[in-house]
């Protein structure tokens, strides 16, 4: 009797492991069929289609988590999606700033999805500041269509609002792919022409490059170049502060005369790609897209995330991938970097102070302009370098040591100009 219950227990094990062994066999036999199959062509994308929904249609599972940028997952550190005035969490920048738009309205940056959104409602563009179409090259998907139908330069000089109400899309699939091939490409003259100028074929581009090239076409430091504003790299140079602080200098370029102190300044915008490009990932051949967009597996289909966001949300798959280090301890790394940057801003945020406040003095005792260039153009100098770091959103990470090293340059300069400023007054006070 028990050997019949024991032959039993054992052919109905059989029988379940069969089972088990058949439904595992057919979910990776239809897991293949499913990744040799997508895309499914569904939709002809037209050349001219910015809609991501429409694209959708051929890529679901990449649209999907493209639409995810819209999410608000909340704060990290020194970032995240949580959209909170910078100028109330570090009011340095109010006096740094003196003079220009960024002074009244300053904000962290949201997912792509908002890009538009957000660009449109700063004070910034409001009147009666109103800046050149230039600045929709990275916020808007309409942008190379304006470009095809208007022509480079008639589209950058045109006034921003008179265009606003023709931009209702954000970062689109377009900015980045083909539409008929999928292939990676360029969009933006801004970045073709730069690449150009330093004697580089981006068609020749490998794909893993062309992974950070996508990112560095709105990703990096611009200017707005002669009367027409035509958006253009700093690059002629190279590409790192030292080369762009001197292709400044040497073009005689500034944004705005500092309100406080005269001084000829710069600002700098969000050169994350600048700074990327001086840091060990990118020596190591990592491309932007292996930590913002990782490798994910929907199904049977394997994709880049769309989801664009801080890796600090998720590390797994983001350093993981390469770093057999525990999550903890990866964060830790991070968030060391990220703190000993945010300590060196926060010094080097004193020492501008300190020199634009050596400046006024001898402004208010009767110094004159002459008297002032060099600190002033210290001051510039000093504050350009501050603004680097500040505004690039890794908060040291993309390059630790090169952020180190240029907010101690900073400092140098801005007690540099704080000393000129002060020999100028010690001289006025003794004639």
């Amino acid at each position: 009797m028990m050997k019949r219950i024991l032959m039993g227990l054992f052919f109905i094990g059989l029988l379940f492991a069969g089972t088990g062994a058949g439904l595992l066999l057919a979910n990776i036999t239809r897991q293949q069929v499913e990744a040799e199959q997508y895309p499914l062509k569904i939709a002809e994308i037209a050349d001219s289609e910015i809609d991501p929904a429409v694209w959708g249609l051929n890529f679901p599972a990449h649209y999907d988590r493209f639409k995810m940028t819209e999410t608000i997952y909340g704060s990290t550190p020194y970032g995240g999606s949580e959209m909170y005035s910078k100028l109330e969490k570090y009011p340095a920048m109010i006096r740094l700033w003196a003079g220009y738009a960024f002074s009244i309205d300053h904000n962290e940056d949201r997912g792509h999805f908002y890009a538009q959104i957000d660009q449109e409602n700063t004070q910034r563009v409001k009147a009666p500041r109103n800046q050149p179409a230039a600045c929709i090259n990275c916020h808007a998907g309409e942008a190379p269509l304006l470009i095809a139908e208007m022509g480079w330069e008639e589209f950058n000089k045109t006034p921003y609002n008179d265009l606003v109400d023709e931009l209702h899309t954000a970062s689109s699939c377009a900015d980045c792919h083909d539409p008929q091939t999928m292939e990676l490409r360029l969009t933006r003259p801004g970045l073709i022409n730069a690449l150009e100028q330093q004697g580089i074929d981006w068609t020749e581009a490998t794909r893993q490059e062309m992974r950070t090239y996508v990112c560095a076409q709105c990703h990096v430091e611009y200017y707005f170049a002669g009367d027409n504003k035509i958006l253009t790299f700093p690059w002629a140079d190279g590409t790192n502060i030292d080369d762009i602080d001197g292709y400044y200098e040497r073009i005689g370029f500034k944004d705005w005369e500092h309100a406080e102190t005269k001084s000829p300044m710069i600002k700098i915008q969000h050169p994350e790609y600048e700074l990327y490009t001086t840091g060990l990932h990118y020596r190591s051949g990592v491309a932007c897209a292996d930590c913002h967009m990782p490798y994910i597996r929907e199904g049977g289909v394997k994709i880049s995330d769309h989801w664009v966001r801080s890796p600090l949300t998720n590390v797994n798959a983001a350093c993981q991938t390469c770093h057999n280090i525990s999550e903890a301890d990866l964060e830790d790394r991070i968030l060391t970097i990220q703190n000993n940057t945010a300590q060196l801003l926060r010094l080097s945020e004193e020492a501008l102070l300190a020199a634009m406040d050596a400046i006024i003095a001898a402004q208010e005792a009767g110094a004159t302009d002459e008297a002032l260039v060099e600190a002033r153009n210290l001051h510039r100098r000093s504050q350009l370098r501050w603004d680097f770091i500040s505004s690039e959103n890794s908060t040291g990470f993309h390059s630790p040591q090169e952020s180190a090293r240029v907010l101690a340059m900073c400092i140098d300069l801005a007690r540099q100009a704080q000393l000129s400023a002060v020999g100028v007054l010690n001289g006025l006070e003794t004639q």
